[in-house]
C-alpha cells in the first residue's frame, strides 16, 4: 500500500494544504518526501500523507511546530521500534496522552467559541428581521 509514490500536487490536493505549506513543513523537518524522481520532483507515500494530516489537524488546535515535531517523534518511535524497553514505551505513550489531553482541551475551547459565534450570528439575524420592512418579511 505504501509503495505508490505521489507528486506534491496530488499530496496537496489530498491534504488540502498548499504546495508552499508542504514545502515549509519539509524545511522545518516535520515531513520529508520519501523519494525524488529522476527529474528531482518530491515523491510522497501514504505514510507521508498521513503524517501531513496529523500536522494539519494539530495546527488549528494551536500546537506549535516544536510540539508537532515532538508528537511525530513519539509516534514514529512507537511505530518503528518494536524493541523499545517497557519504560521507554510507557514514556512515549505518556507523551502521546499529554497531547491527547491538550487536544481535547483545545477542542472544548473551540466549541465554546463556536457557540458564541453562532449566538452572535443569530442575534444579528434577529436584529435584521426586526428592522426589515413588512414587505420583505
Amino acid at each position: 500500500m505504501d509503495d505508490k509514490h505521489m507528486q506534491i500536487g496530488e499530496v496537496a490536493a489530498r491534504t488540502e494544504l498548499s504546495l508552499r505549506t508542504i514545502r515549509h513543513y519539509e524545511e522545518t523537518g516535520l515531513v520529508a518526501p520519501s523519494a525524488r524522481s529522476q527529474g528531482g520532483f518530491r515523491l510522497y507515500t501514504e505514510t507521508d500523507v498521513a503524517r501531513l494530516m496529523v500536522i494539519r489537524r494539530m495546527k488549528p488546535l494551536g500546537f506549535t511546530l516544536d510540539q508537532m515535531r515532538d508528537l511525530l517523534d513519539a509516534t514514529d518511535r512507537l511505530d518503528g521500534d518494536a524493541d523499545l524497553a517497557p519504560d521507554e514505551r510507557e514514556a512515549l505513550l505518556e507523551r502521546v496522552r499529554t497531547y491527547r489531553r491538550a487536544a481535547a482541551e483545545q477542542v472544548e475551547k473551540l466549541r465554546v467559541q463556536l457557540a458564541r459565534a453562532e449566538d452572535f450570528a443569530e442575534t444579528l439575524g434577529a436584529r435584521l428581521e426586526q428592522d426589515a420592512p413588512a414587505t420583505r418579511r
